[in-house]
């Protein structure tokens, strides 16, 4: 008896909060919900954090210690706070280094170019999927990205891509929720799942899109193991620095010499 073997067309799939989906639908899901909360977005970042996403960033600033004339990648770049302070420390407004800003979100990423003229500061602006980054190898001293590792379906290949564009000793910093300290585990928990999708409501009106958030911060890895996902990407080091007791980590992935 001939026993023909029968080809395996099971569609991969991934996780979109804590439901399952098809690979192909994430990146889709994920353009929904920031084309919904696009506008609100800088407001809500305010209102979920109490101000400190904005500590958070001047700490990813110091740490990132950008040099004028230094030319810098932000990814997932959205309405362009880090995108604003590279532009600041590298000096863009003098021509002495560069920032481009992007994202795979045209809605996030049109929002983040309005506001960072009407700053007036002009800044390459390039929609792009940070799998496939269309950048020439070792070009950038820095990569950024903040809030916005989570939602790539393949977290590996992104990584992979980042290092790609970095130059030898050049460094990536990921800022990004993790996993807080267990003390503080209940009230963070109901927080995220009670309090931030009625904020959403009220607010942007969109409940749906913040429980994802919530949803998709429980399933991004946390400190260790995105530290491992760093350093297998092929990151010659990585420091970790918790921020606020976990809720938030910056990731800091330096390229080989």
């Amino acid at each position: 008896m001939v026993v023909q073997a029968t080809e395996n067309t099971q569609t991969p799939e991934t996780h979109f909060g804590f439901a399952t989906v098809a690979e192909s639908e994430k990146a889709s899901k994920v353009r929904g919900v920031f084309d919904s909360v696009a506008s609100k977005y800088d407001v809500m970042n305010d209102l979920m954090s109490m101000g400190l996403h904005r500590v958070w960033k001047r700490y990813t600033f110091m740490v990132a210690n950008a040099k004028p004339g230094m030319r810098v990648l932000d990814i997932a770049g959205g309405t362009g706070d880090l995108a604003m302070g590279f532009a600041k420390d590298v000096g863009v407004a003098t021509g002495q280094g560069q920032v481009v800003h992007t994202d795979i979100n045209e809605a996030m990423l049109r929002t983040g170019r309005d506001r960072l003229l009407n700053a007036g500061v002009i800044l390459p602006t390039t929609v792009c999927d940070a799998e496939k980054l269309p950048f020439a190898n070792a070009y950038f001293d820095i990569v950024s990205v903040a809030f916005g590792l989570r939602n790539m379906t393949h977290k590996d290949a992104a990584l992979r891509e980042m290092l790609r564009v970095l130059k030898p000793g050049g460094k990536l910093l990921v800022l990004e929720f993790s996993k807080v300290a267990p003390p503080l585990q209940k009230m963070y928990d109901w927080y995220s799942f009670k309090v931030l999708p009625k904020l959403g409501s009220l607010v942007a009106g969109d409940a749906a899109s913040y429980q994802y958030l919530a949803e998709s911060i429980r399933m991004h890895p946390d400190q260790e193991t995105l530290r491992e996902l760093m350093k297998t990407a092929g990151f010659a080091h990585v420091d970790v620095h918790n921020l606020s007791a976990g809720v938030v980590a910056l990731h800091v992935g330096i390229k080989q010499q």
